[in-house]
């Protein structure tokens, strides 16, 4: 009995491997970096609250990411400013401001559903800066945030990484600082999720 389910978990698994091998550089994904890699394993996003596939990538796909995330692999996010001209860095230093005071899992949803459920339209940083005081951020605190040289820096890495993985449109992944996916060639966000654990681990290889 157990060598049977031993091998009928095998046969499952073998059309995974299979698949994985099949994964092609160029095709499924571009190396960005002919250097190393990141000191430790990590799968980045990097989206854009104005970007409506990003509001539903969000939803249904991040939170699959972060469920099944291989063991030592970290997910991090970086915000596009190329998209809302000068909204987008007024979002991108949002984003910033709000990892720099622990309240992400919070704000994104609340600028998500702002934007694309409520229609709201954010023209000024003044607006942004409402939204956090309506969702219990001090308001000293969000000042003093805003202003800090740690999302100074934050915002300055964001743009430097989208820049280096000629990021042109989102969400998109990048992994290990090294390899993007290539979306063009994935026919479903479970394949996407399946190329970037792959490359998580390609250097081991």
């Amino acid at each position: 009995m157990k060598k049977a389910l031993l091998m009928a978990v095998a046969l499952l698994l073998a059309p995974m491997a299979a698949m994985a091998a099949d994964y092609k550089e160029g095709v499924h994904y571009t190396v960005i970096n002919e250097g190393p890699g990141t000191a430790k394993p990590e799968i980045t996003e990097f989206f854009s609250f104005f970007c409506p596939h990003c509001f539903n990538f969000s939803k249904t796909v991040v939170p699959k990411i972060e469920a099944n995330l291989p063991e030592g692999v970290e997910f991090n996010q970086a915000h596009v400013e190329f998209i809302g001209r000068q909204m987008g860095i007024e979002m991108s230093r949002a984003f910033a401001i709000a990892e720099q005071l622990n309240v992400k899992d919070k704000i994104e949803p609340a600028l998500f559903s702002a934007i694309h459920d409520k229609r709201q339209q954010f023209t000024r940083a003044d607006d942004i800066r409402s939204l956090f005081i309506a969702n219990g951020v001090d308001a000293k605190a969000y000042d003093a945030a805003a202003s800090s040289f740690m999302v100074n820096a934050q915002m300055a890495k964001m743009k430097r990484d989208t820049e280096n993985a000629k990021i042109s449109g989102v969400p998109s992944l990048v992994v290990n600082g090294k390899y993007r996916v290539e979306t063009s060639s994935i026919k479903s966000y479970d394949e996407l999720i399946d190329i970037a654990f792959y490359l998580t681990s390609i250097d081991k290889k």
